[in-house]
């Protein structure tokens, strides 16, 4: 996995062969489909271990109960993420790589990381329809902006705060109650 996500980093995902992983690995191109049947393969065993990393960051994500700090917290966690491993983020959050699906069983990660995020949407009291789309779409949307406009820089990162403060604004102006 590691040869692979080398390759993927210096060459972009869709320079990604199974060639060059073999060769980074020390074996023979035809050696590597004992381990992965398809180049796809390798982008569902990539995608599945970038779900499982983020999944472990959002486990240790210290909650407070307070709306603002949270979606803060939570924020920030995502876009650093994100903007890390630019490589990582296009498999798992952009559709980049022609006819790659996830397997059911790689997506599904991605399925528990939404529910844990709606799950936390809902202890600090956001639960208007279409508030995960939202905030989703904020986030990615600053992220996919720091990669493509300043990568290595900060522009987008420091905008994060500002948009979580507007989001919770629009979500207390929506349900007309203050959100914890």
């Amino acid at each position: 996995m590691d040869a692979a996500w080398e390759v993927a980093r210096a060459d972009g995902l869709a320079g990604l062969t199974l060639r060059d992983v073999a060769r980074k690995v020390g074996m023979r191109p035809p050696s590597v489909y004992s381990y992965f049947a398809s180049k796809h393969a390798v982008y569902d065993a990539m995608y599945a271990q970038g779900c499982r990393e983020f999944l472990g960051r959002v486990s240790r994500l210290d909650l407070t109960g307070d709306a603002l700090t949270d979606l803060r917290a939570g924020a920030r966690m995502f876009v650093d993420f994100c903007v890390e491993d630019p490589a990582r983020y296009q498999l798992m959050f952009q559709r980049t790589v022609p006819g790659f699906e996830p397997s059911a069983e790689s997506y599904a990660l991605a399925v528990e990381t939404l529910e844990s995020l709606r799950a936390a949407l809902v202890k600090i009291g956001i639960t208007a329809p279409g508030a995960l789309d939202m905030l989703t779409a904020l986030t990615t949307g600053l992220a996919d902006q720091q990669i493509s406009n300043d990568p290595g820089g900060d522009r987008w990162l420091k905008l994060v705060d500002e948009a979580m403060e507007m989001f919770l604004a629009h979500m207390n102006t929506r349900t007309r109650r203050k959100v914890r």
